[in-house]
């Protein structure tokens, strides 16, 4: 006689049992997206404060609606069109120094042949990026004023015949801002570039050693193709923080010869949206730096995909 074939389990059953078997996994991530809830998107409902004259007394639903007048003020104010000059040409001039300098930090420090050479410099290196402004500010303040290093340095070699004032000046602002910002973060910003470079093959090296190509050959057409789609993704993210240029550095570093240079959106939020207690101003400004912070990826990421690149969607 003929056995029955078993009947097969329920989907619903196989899944009732491995979400009981994920139980713990589900529970931190449920904790992460409650997080990220509360953090991330519930803020947005503050936003409705910059189509609003704003009153903390009367709250969110007893202000007066205003529409778009926040942001007429905003775009009429020549103070603020000259912040976002500012806030672009910082971010624009980070972005390609300490993109750069990472990539090629990260192709010097893998052609050292020393693997304990290797890690001294590679752990000296991003030691910075766990310092804070504060201190970073401090040491360039110490390094450029007129009694400095620096100064010392040019004095020495007779480059000049007096110390200079490196923060009296507008026009060095922006090199010592892009300087501290590739001193601090290039040892970091170069573990991505070294992971990368480890995960490619290394009989590509081999043959290309075999096929005659020295260092700089190796370098052009096996590490630099290998990890193309990395630089690619992370220059598509770090597009859409070119108007994240920095607060911190240039509050501190900030003086009344130099105000006009070193203002951001930041701090132009912090100005008026705290200090003046506008706060729908403020959140009118910083909804600027949003939508044109998207619309910077979406459109790098459109260049990225008609030109065959690596993109982000």
């Amino acid at each position: 006689m003929a056995r029955k074939p078993k009947k097969r389990k329920s989907g619903t059953k196989i899944t009732v049992k491995e979400l009981k078997r994920q139980k713990f996994l589900l529970i931190w991530a449920g904790i992460f997206v409650v997080y990220g809830f509360i953090f991330y998107y519930l803020p947005l409902g503050g936003w409705i404060m910059a189509f609003q004259n704003y009153k903390p007394k009367d709250g969110f639903l007893h202000s007066q609606f205003v529409g778009l007048a926040k942001f007429q003020m905003l775009f009429s104010d020549s103070t603020f069109i000259r912040v976002i000059r500012n806030t672009l040409a910082m971010g624009v001039l980070n972005l390609v120094s300490t993109f750069v300098m990472a990539i090629l930090f990260a192709i010097l420090l893998n052609e050292i042949r020393s693997k304990w050479g290797k890690k001294i410099i590679q752990t000296i290196s991003y030691l910075p990026h766990f310092l804070s402004w504060i201190i970073v500010t401090g040491i360039l303040h110490d390094a450029l004023s007129t009694s400095g290093i620096v100064n010392e340095v040019l004095l020495k070699l007779n480059i000049i015949k007096t110390g200079i004032n490196f923060f009296a000046y507008p026009a060095y602002f922006w090199p010592i801002v892009a300087f501290a910002n590739v001193w601090k973060e290039t040892g970091w910003n170069a573990i991505v570039y070294l992971a990368a470079i480890t995960a490619i093959d290394p009989s590509l090296y081999e043959a290309a050693a075999i096929d005659g190509a020295g260092r700089w050959g190796k370098i052009k057409y096996i590490t630099l193709p290998g990890i193309r789609p990395t630089i690619m993704i992370l220059l598509l993210m770090n597009i859409g923080n070119v108007l994240n240029a920095g607060f911190e550095i240039q509050y501190l570093l900030t003086n009344g010869l130099v105000q006009k240079v070193s203002q951001t959106i930041d701090i132009y939020v912090l100005n008026w949206g705290i200090s003046q207690m506008d706060y729908s101003l403020g959140t009118a400004a910083g909804i600027f730096k949003s939508v044109v912070s998207i619309i910077l990826i979406v459109v790098a990421n459109e260049i990225a995909k008609r030109t065959g690149e690596e993109r982000l969607f």
